[in-house]
């Protein structure tokens, strides 16, 4: 790089972040904006919003007009097949924030963010749900993660759903009641969760707001609730599945390797769903210790760099924070992986 000035972006469902900064590792500028995801906003409207974001991070830096970024690293949810992916390569060369970049799946980043090792499995929990593995081949193991069309199951968005629909038949007799009913009917002010159907369905309550229940099911699983504690399970049972699957797919079955898992949904560590992923592990200690921040530090990184690495440091490096996520160890166990 010839003076060393990089981009790191992370365009999720929810919310942008944009970092600019210096291959020496100093953060000159970090700003925040709106989802990005082209999922929702599509290719024109994604680049719109990140593009709109880099004005605001040359600003924040002061960073003179003619002054060249030589690298950025682009990692969006929604980035999902091959095609999508090319699209919004070209479109991002067409934006020309920088000489060189690279655009891919969000999950790369929290991947990266998360552990140098070799060989590592990383799942992501927010409004979707995705999972990636790499081995130290650098061979990559991921899904399409297009929600239920392709078989997707246990995003915030879908346990959000699955709350509203397990409170409405509660209340109605059609399955055991449930404290889902209350709760979620408190959650939007009404009186019951016909009337929060009812006001769903006529315009009252914008259809948006359904994704606020995912924290509603969680605590109503952590007070006990054997029907929301059933859905918290399952979940907890997807996020395991994906790991094994994917670590199958690279031979990774017979060796340690890594797990990072983030996004909303893991990072808020709900009870239930976090002591079922750990009662399914063998006892082996963690590889790298409970962790915390965003993962664009996986981006900074990575565009210091020029590349995503696939090798561990030479010398061991301490543990470092990775957005909310938690990094444990997974090893083979009775066929099948288990967290630790």
């Amino acid at each position: 790089m010839s003076n060393g000035l990089f981009l790191a972006v992370d365009g999720g469902a929810t919310k942008t972040d944009v970092v600019l900064g210096t291959a020496a590792g100093a953060v000159l500028a970090s700003v925040r904006g709106p989802a990005s995801s082209p999922h929702y906003v599509g290719v024109p409207g994604c680049v719109a919003i990140v593009d709109a974001l880099v004005a605001e991070a040359r600003a924040a830096a002061a960073l003179a007009p003619e002054a060249v970024v030589d690298r950025a690293e682009v990692y969006l949810a929604g980035a999902d097949l091959p095609v999508e992916v090319d699209v919004l390569h070209k479109a991002v060369g067409e934006a020309g924030w920088a000489r060189e970049h690279r655009v891919d799946n969000d999950t790369f980043a929290l991947l990266r963010a998360g552990t140098d090792a070799r060989d590592a499995v990383a799942v992501v929990c927010g409004t979707g749900i995705n999972c990636l593995g790499r081995d130290a081949a650098g061979r990559t193991a991921r899904f399409p993660s297009l929600g239920q069309i392709s078989g997707d199951w246990g995003g915030g968005e879908q346990l959000a759903t699955l709350a509203l629909y397990r409170a409405a038949r509660g209340e109605d007799g059609r399955d055991a009641p449930t404290a889902l009913s209350t709760a979620v009917a408190a959650h939007f002010g009404r009186s019951t969760v016909e009337e929060v159907s009812a006001g769903l369905h006529l315009g009252e309550i914008p259809t948006e707001r359904i994704s606020e229940l995912s924290p509603v099911l969680f605590a109503v699983a952590a007070a006990g609730d054997p029907t929301a504690r059933r859905v918290v399970a399952r979940q907890a049972d997807e996020i395991v599945t994906l790991v094994r699957v994917a670590a199958t797919r690279l031979d990774l079955r017979g060796v340690r390797y890594a797990v990072v898992l983030g996004g909303g949904v893991l990072a808020a560590r709900h009870p239930c769903s976090w002591t079922r992923s750990k009662r399914a592990s063998p006892p082996t200690p963690p590889r790298h210790a409970d962790s915390g921040h965003r993962p664009t530090g996986g981006r900074r990184r990575a565009a210091r760099a020029g590349r995503l690495r696939r090798s561990t440091p030479s010398r061991p490096r301490p543990p470092r924070r990775s957005h909310g996520a938690v990094i444990h160890a997974f090893r083979p166990a009775r066929g099948h992986v288990r967290l630790v």
